[in-house]
């Protein structure tokens, strides 16, 4: 049985707010009396009996006993319980209508992983699918030689692998994080704020992809409350004190609505729309807006019988007020790709304040609130599922894309999830009228690719709204494109790898091009690496030497240095990331102020010192470190520790093996350092506006910046930028360097 010490697993402030439950959250009182499982049990089968109610609450009812017995002695950081949090993820999806194979996996999840209760044991119990629901979301070896974020990229996509095979694996994983969130708060900061970083960029929008958005609502303010807490606590705050007057105006709102709606003969549920702090925020963010300006503070939602009704009620609310121009949305004609149906307007009501109105079917409110999880809620065994396998079929399509991607690279795997579903959406047509929704960003290349990898190869042009654009261009909500494309032999750019957005289109041309020819390859490859080293370190491969290039293609398990060149030619390693590899490079981390730590661990420049303390750290210049590689500490008397690559000479060469220490890199860089950049360009109109503009959709900040102008109007840009690393400086003159009448960006080195 596994040992009584606390367990690291935790979850966020059970007084937040939350999307509307029918039963109360399952937990214990942290540091109170032993909570009383019988009534835990009784509220789960209430749960389920309450969506199904012929459920066999059997095997729930074995599994419940199961993890109670496999988790025995175990607690919690709270101080409860462990078995509380599988029981609350049981909970949860109860609550969401599953069926009772998913909720017996869902109490059984942490098994395998925490106590002695094997796989292979549950799958003789309670089953192969439940076993398999098990393994899905079951952690890969806490063992592995991967650093952190490498063995936290392989568990996300090892869950989303099972889950294109079966969707319940993700939904026990969201059960499983939102009940983590909720008790965040009693774990140390810097681990609050990482989990909150993955809940942010991972599962809230995973949630929101599959239309469960009771669970992304609170996904979304847990983690910002973690990760902002003043700008949280300000928020709720203004919402409390403004929150009679506010419930006041809503009611008086409703009962002018509900007049006009009865005069008409449209029977509707009104009622207040609850308010989600986080969404709030991202209003205000995006509209440069204060907190009285952002028009879903004041929000009502009506539910009708029928479509027909939804456009009726449109038409009396937009009679009796006035529609503010731009805020309205028709989500019922083109429902969102969650397949959320719903109308929303913004107008200005009673006393010249805006109120925002959502308007929907009942059962198009179900659907927004418990999404794919309705399948299980309604699913009869002679029930079509048809409807279902269509809200599948773009997670089944990602993971074919996706396995295009280097199966070794869990973290690129990631990126691309996030870059691919994960972002801001635009949904463009076919000339046909047939809908495609691409990433925030994407170019007519990406949408050409999304039609068939032969489509993009044979590409040669673009038209939107029937104009000619360039395959540069950013399409937006509502365009019409059609892609040319040539009949004879023809096939992608290798310039297309900095134009295109979505990782399947990045790696289809990738792909193209290793099939290519070799020769033509390695030439690619010699140039992009003399470009980059010339642009990131201002050397060259002559001066940096084929032999030490030839060392660090052997880490990529190339033999030769031209199988290393190769590959980078097709695309299959970046240029920068081997420039960085080569250690010529004054990383941005190797000018770190040497610090005193704080007391245990030290955390320096994005690096832990583990079992050490009161030691400064720094980089060693011969390796150039980069987060993400494998390294090892030595200690250097009167300059504490200095981290190198595992493999780096220098370290190999010392004898004096006792002074080696373990370090491992945090999960994310948390401070950016001000690096100079040099941009020549032919100088046009809106040149600075559209280096600022990569710079921002990059998520780095500009501290300076200044532009000269030459008499043959070569204009010179320098401005020093905020960056994390050497691979999002890279990432960042790279896409500039793709802009309109570009010729060089180069690192001012001074």
């Amino acid at each position: 049985m596994a040992s009584t010490t606390p367990h690291p697993k935790t979850s966020a402030d059970p007084g937040s707010k939350r999307g509307p439950r029918r039963a109360p959250v399952v937990s214990a009182d942290p540091g109170g009396d032993s909570p009383d499982l019988e009534a835990l049990r009784a509220l789960l089968y209430a749960a389920i009996t309450a969506e199904h109610p012929n459920a066999d609450l059997e095997p729930v009812g074995r599994a419940f006993d199961r993890a109670v017995e496999a988790h025995e002695g175990q607690t919690r950081a709270t101080g409860e319980p462990y078995v509380i949090h599988p029981i609350a993820s049981a909970q949860i999806l109860a609550e969401l209508g599953l069926d009772t194979t998913a909720i017996q996996a869902a109490l059984l999840h942490d098994a395998p992983e925490d106590t002695e209760y094997s796989l292979t044991s549950v799958e003789e119990e309670f089953g192969a699918e439940v076993a398999q629901l098990v393994d899905g979301v079951t952690k890969l070896s806490k063992f592995s030689t991967h650093s952190h974020e490498q063995q936290q990229a392989e568990n996300i996509r090892k869950m989303l692998l099972a889950t294109a095979q079966d969707i319940r694996v993700v939904l026990i994983k969201l059960a499983d994080r939102l009940h983590n969130m909720r008790t965040l708060f009693v774990l140390p900061l810097e681990k609050q704020q990482r989990i909150a970083h993955q809940t942010m960029e991972i599962y809230a929008p995973l949630a929101e992809r599959l239309g469960i958005w009771q669970i992304k609502w609170e996904l979304e303010d847990l983690a910002f409350k973690a990760l902002e807490p003043e700008r949280f606590r300000d928020l709720a705050k203004l919402l409390d004190t403004r929150r009679k007057g506010r419930e006041t105006y809503i009611e008086r709102a409703i009962a002018t609505l509900r007049l006009n709606l009865e005069a008409s003969g449209i029977e509707a549920d009104i009622e207040g729309r609850p308010k989600h702090i986080y969404s709030i925020w991202k209003k205000m963010q995006r509209k440069s807006a204060e907190f009285g300006e952002i028009y879903d503070v004041y929000a009502i939602r009506l539910l009708v019988d029928e479509v027909r009704d939804c456009y009726a009620a449109l038409g009396i609310v937009h009679s009796i007020w006035r529609p503010i121009p731009g805020q309205f949305d028709d989500y019922i004609a083109v429902p969102k790709n969650n397949r959320y149906q719903s109308l929303h307007t913004a107008v200005i009501a009673l006393d010249g304040k805006s109120l925002e109105i959502q308007i929907r079917t009942h059962q198009m409110h179900q659907v927004s609130e418990v999404g794919i999880a309705a399948h299980w809620r309604y699913k009869e065994g002679t029930k079509s599922d048809r409807e279902y396998d269509a809200k599948l079929a773009w997670l089944r399509q990602l993971m074919d894309w996706q396995r295009d991607v280097s199966e070794s690279d869990a973290t690129e795997f990631v990126e691309g999830i996030k870059l691919d579903i994960f972002q801001d959406q635009v949904f463009v047509f076919t000339p046909k009228g047939d809908i495609k929704d691409l990433p925030a960003g994407a170019t007519p290349l990406d949408f050409a690719y999304r039609i068939h990898t032969d489509v993009g190869h044979r590409t040669i042009g673009a038209k939107v709204n029937n104009r000619l654009v360039p395959l540069d261009y950013r399409l937006k909500n509502g365009d019409i494109v059609e892609v040319v494309t040539t009949k004879g032999e023809h096939g992608p750019s290798r310039d297309w790898l900095n134009v295109v957005r979505t990782s399947h289109a990045r790696e289809k041309i990738r792909q193209w091009f290793k099939r290519k020819d070799r020769d033509e390859n390695i030439v690619h490859g010699r140039e992009s690496l003399e470009r980059e080293l010339r642009r990131l370190a201002r050397t060259s491969i002559s001066a940096v030497g084929i032999d030490q290039i030839g060392e660090v293609g052997k880490q990529y398990n190339h033999d030769t240095v031209d199988d290393f060149l190769a590959a980078i030619g097709y695309g299959a390693i970046s240029a920068q990331t081997v420039v960085m590899r080569l250690g010529v490079v004054d990383d941005v981390q190797s000018t770190l102020p040497t610090v005193a730590p704080p007391s245990r661990q030290e955390r320096t420049g994005g690096v832990r010192v583990k079992g050490v303390g009161d030691l400064l750290v720094r980089f060693g210049k011969c390796c150039s470190p980069i987060p993400g590689d494998p390294i090892i500490g030595f200690i250097t008397r009167g300059k504490g520790v200095t981290v190198h690559l595992q493999g780096c000479p220098t370290v190999i060469n010392e004898r004096e093996i006792g002074r080696l220490v373990d370090v491992e890199w945090e999960a994310a860089p948390s401070e950016s350092y001000p690096i100079a950049i040099r941009v020549e360009a032919f100088d046009r109109t809106g040149l600075l506006n559209d280096i600022t503009q990569v710079v921002a959709e990059n998520k780095v900040n500009i501290i300076a910046a200044n532009v000269g102008v030459s008499p043959d109007q070569t204009a010179v840009v320098t401005a020093t930028i905020q960056v994390h690393s050497v691979s999002q400086l890279a990432r960042v003159m790279s896409r500039i360097e793709t802009l309109k009448d570009v010729i060089s960006v180069q690192r001012d080195l001074g």
